[in-house]
């Protein structure tokens, strides 16, 4: 073979090869890309604009904030996120928030060094070091104490931080995605959340939407939970009974698609047959939970205003309440069971839930 005919081979070869490059680089990324969802299951218009709006994020190094009711899939987009982004090949390291006690929540994200306190007898590395160089998903972050905000606003801002007891101050290169189903400014307005930190959080919002939103998705989430727990089961489903599913897509879902897993799972659980059905029992009465969440948060609130009033007057309840604009008699009902005296004074912090269990007693109550 000539040079001409050898160097026009090693050309085609060449060709050959860079074309080769490309397709496997086109392959790679619609590979990524059928699969950087794959449990996020649905075909509905409003979940296919979170998953666009997720997918132009990903690439990117911004911090997110995804809001939406528990069990709406908040952390599988979180995980869709950093699998796509230029940190896939690093840690995700999921913190739970509201599952931590607040006097451990520090240790927890930042770690902390020997001696720092009762019990610690080694230094141990946070969730922040762990994650270094990739993701840290911070769940319900609207339930972390007022401490830990300014601590976790230091890393956002600055970058570093400090392990509990010690003096070293640590880089922090990780990406941070939180998460929660509180309404962040809310909180901010009854001052239990900084602004600041909201504000450094919310760089790209992602709101989830409840299952009761979308629910023309309700077959395909039954069917892939159907297959997936038949299978663990050592089960073969053969068929989904209408009637079945039909009260599925009924249903409310104030559990959202979490709740629906639960139902599903324990169906094939309990049934004995080769086709799926449910007790309709199960999804016909929702939880009336909404009345006594509101309750919850009006005690809080109540409880915060009668601490500041108390906090003005000195612990005396009489001060109190006319820092409140309000007289004994209309402030408080003396005939509770155990009354207080109106000169009585009392630590602020201990008087909280009786004073708000007085106010709820009057006939006339209306809250704080």
């Amino acid at each position: 073979m000539d040079v001409t005919a050898r160097k026009k081979a090693f050309e085609e070869i060449k060709a050959l090869r860079d074309e080769l490059q490309r397709e496997n680089i086109v392959l790679r990324e619609e590979l990524g890309k059928t699969s950087m969802f794959e449990e996020v299951i649905g075909t509905s218009s409003v979940l296919q604009m979170v998953l666009a709006r997720a997918a132009k994020v990903a690439p990117t190094d911004s911090t997110v904030l995804i809001m939406g009711e528990t069990g709406t899939g908040k952390e599988l987009i979180a995980r869709a996120i950093h699998k796509r982004s230029k940190r896939s090949e690093r840690p995700f390291i999921s913190v739970n928030c509201a599952a931590v006690p607040s006097s451990l929540i520090m240790s927890e994200l930042f770690g902390h060094e020997k001696g720092a306190f009762t019990g610690a007898v080694q230094r141990r590395l946070g969730r922040f070091e762990l994650a270094e160089g990739g993701t840290i998903f911070l769940d319900e972050v609207g339930d972390l104490p007022m401490e830990t905000q300014i601590a976790l606003l230091r890393v956002l801002q600055e970058r570093e931080f400090e392990r509990v007891g010690g003096t070293e101050v640590l880089r922090a290169d990780v990406r941070v995605i939180s998460a929660t189903n509180r309404d962040l400014q809310a909180a901010i307005a009854d001052g239990a959340f900084r602004s600041d930190l909201y504000y450094r959080l919310n760089v790209f919002p992602i709101k989830l939407p409840p299952l009761r939103d979308r629910k023309e998705d309700v077959p395909l989430l039954v069917n892939y939970f159907v297959d997936r727990y038949a299978k663990r089961a050592g089960k073969k489903i053969k068929h989904i009974q209408k009637k079945a599913l039909d009260a599925l897509q009924e249903y409310s879902w104030p559990g959202n698609v979490r709740e629906l897993q639960n139902v599903i799972e324990r169906s094939l659980i309990i049934g004995e047959t080769n086709e799926f059905s449910i007790d309709k029992s199960w999804v016909a009465n929702e939880p009336q939970s909404s009345g006594r969440r509101a309750s919850r948060s009006e005690d809080q609130m109540s409880g915060k205003r009668i601490e500041a009033a108390l906090a003005q007057s000195n612990g005396k309840i009489a001060g109190a309440t006319r820092c409140r604009g309000q007289t004994w008699h209309t402030g408080f009902n003396p005939r509770i069971e155990n009354p207080l005296s109106k000169n009585q004074q009392i630590p602020v912090q201990g008087s909280l839930s009786a004073l708000v269990r007085a106010e709820r007693s009057r006939p006339d109550a209306t809250g704080f």
